[in-house]
This record gives C-alpha cells, sequence and structure tokens, in this order.
C-alpha cells in the first residue's frame, strides 16, 4: 500500500462520486471539490460526505495528487477539456465514467502531462447503507495501486483488470448492455403484459427462474438456432406494442439483428464462438425483384 497519504479531488460529486469521495477520505490526506458555479444538491452531497471546498478549479487542480472523474457520461470529455485546459500537470487521473474504450483513450490523450491516466469503472450500487461496489481499474500498475490504497479497507472494493487503457471501461459497457436493457426489456414485457391483464401471471412465470442467462452463455448458441422463430415473434410482440402506444423500437431491432443467426437455423452443434462471430456478419441486402421493362434488363 502507498504509505504517502493523496490529496484527492473528485469531479463532480453526485450521489456516485460522492458516496466513493466519501470512502477515499478514510485514506486521503484530503478529498477536494470545486463549488464553483455547481448546485445546491451538489453542495449539500459534498457537505454531507464531508468533502473540502475549493473555488476554482485552478485551485482544484493545483492542490489535487489525484483526480478522480465521476460525472454523466455525456459530460466525461467535456469535464476533460477543462482539465487540459486548466492545466494538470503530474498528477493522476483517475477516469472513472460509464463510458467507451475509444472516449478513454482519447481523454488520456488530452492529457500528456498528467503522470498517467487510469481506466476505471464502478460495478454495483453506490457505497452507502453496506453496499460494496466494486471499481474495476486497468492502466499501468503503480498507477492503479495509488488508487487501491485510497480505497483501501473501504466498503469501494478495487479489482486490476491489467494494464491497457480501456479494459475497465469495456467490462462496464459490457455489463451494462445487459443490465440497462434487460431492465427496459422488462418494462416493455410488463407494459404490454397489462395492456391484457395478464401482468401477474407473467411475473409468476419469471419468478420460477431467478438466475441470469448473461451467467449461462451456454444459451446463446441455443438462440442462435431458435433465431428463424424468435425473430417474427418479436415482431409479432412489436405489434403489441404498437397497439398499446409503447415503443416497439427495441423489438424491431432484436428482430432485426436476429436475422444474422438465420443461417444457423436449427444447428445443434453450433459452438458459443461461432455463433458470436455470426454477429459481427453484416447482413446481406436481399436481390432487388427482377424487372423485365427496366433499361438495361
Amino acid at each position: 500500500m502507498n504509505a504517502v497519504k493523496e490529496t484527492v479531488a473528485v469531479l463532480h460529486p453526485g450521489s456516485m462520486g460522492a458516496a466513493v469521495a466519501a470512502c477515499a477520505k478514510l485514506n486521503a490526506k484530503s478529498v477536494l471539490w470545486c463549488s464553483q458555479g455547481r448546485s445546491e444538491a451538489s453542495t449539500a452531497r459534498a457537505e454531507q460526505a464531508g468533502l473540502k471546498a475549493v473555488e476554482s478549479l485552478g485551485e482544484l487542480l493545483d492542490r489535487a495528487d489525484m483526480l478522480i472523474s465521476l460525472c454523466p457520461p455525456a459530460a466525461a470529455e467535456d469535464v476533460a477539456h477543462q482539465v487540459a485546459e486548466h492545466g494538470f500537470r503530474g498528477g493522476l487521473y483517475v477516469e472513472a465514467n460509464a463510458i467507451s474504450p475509444e472516449r478513454v483513450c482519447r481523454i488520456a490523450g488530452l492529457l500528456p502531462e498528467a503522470w498517467a491516466v487510469v481506466d476505471a469503472a464502478v460495478v454495483g450500487s453506490a457505497p452507502t447503507g453496506g453496499k460494496t461496489p466494486t471499481l474495476y481499474l486497468s492502466g499501468p500498475s503503480g498507477a492503479t495501486e495509488r488508487v487501491d490504497a485510497v480505497f483501501a479497507n473501504t466498503a469501494v472494493r478495487t479489482h486490476w483488470l491489467g494494464s491497457d487503457l480501456g479494459q475497465a471501461s469495456g467490462l462496464k459497457l459490457s455489463y451494462t448492455a445487459y443490465q440497462k436493457t434487460s431492465r427496459l426489456l422488462a418494462g416493455l414485457s410488463l407494459g404490454i403484459a397489462r395492456e391484457h391483464g395478464v401482468d401477474q401471471e407473467l411475473i409468476t412465470i419469471a419468478s420460477r427462474r431467478t438466475d441470469s442467462y448473461l451467467a449461462e452463455p451456454q444459451y446463446i448458441p441455443k438462440t442462435a438456432a431458435r433465431a428463424w422463430r424468435w425473430g417474427p415473434e418479436l415482431d409479432e410482440a412489436g405489434d403489441m406494442l404498437a397497439a398499446a402506444g409503447i415503443p416497439d423500437d427495441v423489438l424491431r431491432a432484436a428482430a432485426k439483428t436476429l436475422e444474422r443467426w438465420h443461417p444457423s437455423k436449427d444447428d445443434a452443434e453450433l459452438t458459443l464462438e461461432d455463433a458470436l462471430t455470426q454477429l459481427t456478419i453484416p447482413l446481406t441486402p436481399p436481390e432487388p425483384p427482377y424487372d423485365a421493362t427496366a433499361p438495361g434488363q
């Protein structure tokens, strides 16, 4: 563990950022935040977390050994641009937003004078009320060890994935793609079930199975083999959503995506690797119908 106490700064203390910063306070020399231009809600969260306010971003960057960026994903690059414009020299920048690996690398390119950039991703709920999220880290081992030291023996557990920027953010978005979309799909399913007065029966059916398909990849080749049947079923469900006034775009897109697995119709020998590879192969547009009266035909 790093014996030197870090001065940590957080941009910006939302519900997750404030809770993570409060954990960092247990090991850091101090944890700072910039109050300039922030809302009353942000101020209240920062005060409750025991963070020390500074009046300007320039002062924050001058004093911070480690800067943790935890903000809405859409703002991540704007925040990094602001940090770069004010100058952040010799410090450690922890990019902890739910953004793509490509954006992480672009942000690292904006901060050539930083001591290092660490790719970080929080998986789990904010560390309050006994909850213990994991902060996944990727980047240079010396830099990630400093982050690990700041959160040692706190409610934020750390886990190093490797030295390449993009590994942590790639893991986060891979998990998010399933977790967030599955909840949306649950909402769509319950929405159309309620429209037909069978929502409680749907919940009863679902309660008989509580595990996650994400943890059971052996089902993916089976899904691919059945895609030729499942796509039309989803289109029918899309019709039901549309009739109920509920957006049907997700199911239409899912039905279209399933078409990539049509070549594996009823293939009981299909492997997981082959099924995943098929998802990367674009669909071939259908040939236009032959028109004997068209010029040149």
